[in-house]
C-alpha cells in the first residue's frame, strides 16, 4: 500500500524515469515515487530513434547516476556545421560553424540512441526502489490535501502529487481541464538512421532548405541520425516511397561528403506543432515535457526543454518536503511555474522564429539570414554565448543541471 505522501507520475520515458529517479535520491525512503506507463512492459526498448543531450542536461544524467552506463555508446557532437541553399543547388556554402565545447573537455551535446539511454533509466529506478507500474493512470480525484490516482491495474493510489508526463497528448492535461495554445505547422519531421562511407568525425550538420531543415546528427561508427522537415504531403509521399526511389530523395538533400549512404530501417514521419499549456500546474497537479509544452525539432531542444522541467520541479519538491511543507501545495507548484514558464516560452518564440525564417522560398529572406549567419560567424563571443544557451547553461540553471545532486 502507498503512503498518502506518494508521488504518482503518468509516463515513463524520458522524462518521467528521470524524475522518477531524481526525486528518489532527492527525498530517499520518506516518499514513495510510482511511475505509470504501460510501455514500461516492453523490455529491453525498441526505439528505432535517437536524441540530442545537450551539456547541462548530460550533467543531470551524471547527478542521478546514469550517464556513465550510457556514455559508451554516446556520441559527442565535436562540431556544428550551418548551411543554406536550395535542394537543386550544385554548392552548399557554410555561413556559419561552432565548435562543440563549452568548457575545456565538455562537448556542448550528445548523441545519444533512445534505447540505451531508456533501458539505463529503467535499470537505476529500480535498483533506487521506485515503484514501476506497466499500466497507465486511469483517473484522479484531486482534493485540498492530496489526490487519489486510480492506475489500470486495478489500484488506487493516495498521493501528495501528481505528475502528467504522457507526452503531447496528455490524457492527465486534458482531464484537469488545462487548455493549450498553438497551432500546427504545416510540415512533418521525417527520421531515419543512415550509414555512411566516411567518418563524420562527430560533427553535426543543419542545411537549411526551403521546406525546413535536413539536420544530420552522428551517431557512434559510420552512421548519423537524421531529422528531415518537408511539407507534410511531401513527406507522407517520400516515406512512402520505395526503397531504390528513397534513396534518391535521400543523396539529393545528404550529398556526397561522407561518401555512400544508406537508410538502416524504414523513415517515419510526425507532424509537426507549437503549443503551450495555460498553465504548467493544477489542484495537486503538474505538468512536464511534451504535456506541458511542444516545440518545433529546429534547434533541437525538445526533450531538454522537458528535462530542464524535471530539473526544476525536482529541486522545489525536495527543497519544499525538507522544510516540511507539502510538495503538492499550490504554492510550492507556483515556484515550479515561475520558474519555467518564461524560459520555456522564450524558446518556443525562437524555434517558430527560425522556422519561419528558414522554412520559406524567399531570395531576400535568404540574403538577410545568411548575411546575419556570417556576421554571428565572426563574432567569438556572440558564438559563445550562442553555445552556452544552446547547451542549457544560461540563466537560473537547477542544480541538476549544473552536476549537482540534491
Amino acid at each position: 500500500m502507498t503512503r498518502p505522501n506518494s508521488i504518482v507520475i503518468g509516463g515513463g520515458a524520458f522524462v518521467g524515469l528521470t524524475l522518477a529517479l531524481a526525486l528518489r535520491q532527492g527525498l530517499g525512503d520518506a516518499v514513495d515515487v510510482v511511475v505509470a506507463d504501460p510501455a514500461l512492459a516492453q523490455r529491453p526498448s525498441r526505439d528505432p530513434r535517437a536524441s540530442a543531450i545537450v551539456a547541462a542536461c548530460r550533467r543531470l544524467f551524471e547527478a542521478v547516476g546514469v550517464w556513465d552506463e550510457v556514455a559508451p555508446t554516446a556520441q559527442p557532437i565535436l562540431d556544428m556545421v550551418i548551411t543554406d541553399s536550395r535542394v537543386e543547388d550544385a554548392t552548399r556554402p557554410v555561413f556559419l560553424t561552432f565548435a562543440g565545447e563549452v568548457e575545456p573537455g565538455e562537448p556542448f551535446a550528445h548523441m545519444v540512441e533512445n534505447r540505451y539511454l531508456i533501458d539505463a533509466l529503467q535499470t537505476h529506478a529500480l535498483a533506487a526502489g521506485v515503484d514501476l507500474r506497466p499500466c497507465a493512470v486511469t483517473g484522479f480525484t484531486s482534493r485540498s490535501d492530496g489526490v487519489t490516482v486510480d492506475l489500470g491495474d486495478g489500484t488506487v493510489v493516495e498521493a501528495s502529487l501528481l505528475v502528467a508526463a504522457d507526452g503531447a497528448r496528455s490524457a492527465l492535461r486534458e482531464r484537469a481541464g488545462i487548455a493549450t495554445n498553438g497551432w500546427d505547422y504545416d510540415q512533418a519531421g521525417i527520421v531515419v538512421t543512415v550509414e555512411h562511407e566516411r567518418d563524420h568525425k562527430g560533427c553535426a550538420e543543419e542545411h537549411f532548405l526551403p521546406a525546413g531543415p535536413f539536420a544530420i546528427l552522428p551517431l557512434k561508427g559510420r552512421r548519423s541520425s537524421l531529422v528531415w522537415t518537408e511539407r507534410r504531403a511531401e513527406a507522407e509521399r517520400i516515406v512512402a516511397m520505395p526503397a531504390d526511389e528513397f534513396h534518391r530523395e535521400l543523396e539529393q538533400r545528404f550529398g556526397l561528403h561522407l561518401g555512400e549512404v544508406r537508410a538502416v530501417g524504414a523513415p517515419k514521419s510526425f507532424p509537426l506543432g507549437y503549443f503551450v499549456a495555460r498553465s504548467f500546474v493544477g489542484e495537486r497537479l503538474a505538468l512536464v515535457g511534451d504535456a506541458a509544452h511542444l516545440i518545433h525539432p529546429i534547434a533541437g531542444q525538445g526533450l531538454n526543454l522537458g528535462l530542464k522541467d524535471i530539473a526544476a520541479l525536482a529541486e522545489v519538491i525536495v527543497d519544499a518536503a525538507r522544510l516540511g511543507i507539502d510538495p503538492g501545495q499550490a504554492d510550492v507548484l507556483e515556484r515550479y511555474q515561475r520558474w519555467r514558464r518564461f524560459d520555456t516560452m522564450a524558446m518556443g518564440v525562437a524555434t517558430n522564429s527560425l522556422n519561419l525564417l528558414f522554412s520559406n522560398h524567399s531570395l531576400v529572406l535568404r540574403a538577410v539570414r545568411d548575411i546575419g549567419l556570417g556576421v554571428v560567424d565572426r563574432i567569438a563571443p556572440l558564438k559563445s554565448v550562442f553555445i552556452r544557451q544552446a547547451a542549457g547553461l544560461s540563466g537560473e540553471v537547477p542544480r541538476l543541471l549544473r552536476g549537482e545532486g540534491l
